[in-house]
C-alpha cells in the first residue's frame, strides 16, 4: 500500500537522526494522533483511540527535522503511508509508517519561528538532486539574499550543538 496521508498529533519520540554509509540523512520518530469528538448524550469531549505512526524523513527535511522537533510538540505532516505485515518466527505484527514529504509545528498550539537555511557552498555533483532539497520553492541559482544559517539545538543544560547525528549503517 503507498497512500498519501496527511495527519496531526504530538511527536511521541525524540527525532533520531543518522546517516546511512552513502552519507543520506535519516531522521525516525513516532507521532501520537488521536481525535476528539463531543458526545452529545453525556454532554462531555470523548478521546478516540490514539493511532501511533512511525515517521522517517531523509535529506533535507531530515536535518531540519531533527533541529527543530522534540517529543510532545504538536505537528501537521503529510507523507506516504506505508503498511506492512511482519513476522519474526515467534510475534507477528504490522507497522504503520509514514515517509514524510513536509513537516511543520501545529499553529493552533503554540507558535514557531522560522529560519530559512543557507544552501551548501559546494556540493558534488553526484548529489546535486540532494542539493536541490535545500533550496525553498522560488530560489534562484545561487541567490543568498535572507539566507540564514539554520540554528543550533541545545537543551537546558547542555551547550549549543552537542545533539549531533550517529554515523551508523541502516540494513538494506
Amino acid at each position: 500500500m503507498n497512500d498519501s496521508i496527511t495527519i496531526t498529533g504530538n511527536v511521541a519520540t525524540e527525532p533520531q537522526h543518522k546517516r546511512t554509509a552513502a552519507g543520506v540523512p535519516i531522521t525516525t520518530f513516532r507521532v501520537a494522533s488521536g481525535q476528539r469528538r463531543y458526545d452529545r448524550a453525556s454532554d462531555a469531549w470523548v478521546d478516540s483511540e490514539t493511532n501511533f505512526y512511525s515517521v522517517s524523513a531523509f535529506r533535507g527535511l531530515a536535518e531540519h527535522a531533527f533541529q527543530s522537533l522534540r517529543r510532545g510538540e504538536r505537528v501537521i505532516l503529510n507523507g506516504r503511508l506505508r503498511v506492512r505485515n511482519w513476522d519474526n518466527g515467534t510475534k507477528s505484527g504490522t507497522d504503520v509508517e509514514i515517509e514524510a514529504d513536509a513537516i511543520g509545528h501545529d499553529l493552533m498550539w503554540g507558535t514557531t519561528t522560522f529560519v530559512k537555511a543557507a544552501r551548501a557552498a559546494s556540493v558534488p555533483s553526484a548529489d546535486a538532486a540532494a542539493a536541490d532539497a535545500w533550496a525553498a520553492p522560488g530560489d534562484a541559482e545561487g541567490d543568498t539574499t535572507d539566507a540564514t544559517p539554520a540554528p543550533t539545538w541545545s537543551a537546558p543544560g547542555e551547550e549549543a550543538g552537542a545533539r549531533e547525528p550517529a554515523d551508523v549503517e541502516t540494513p538494506s
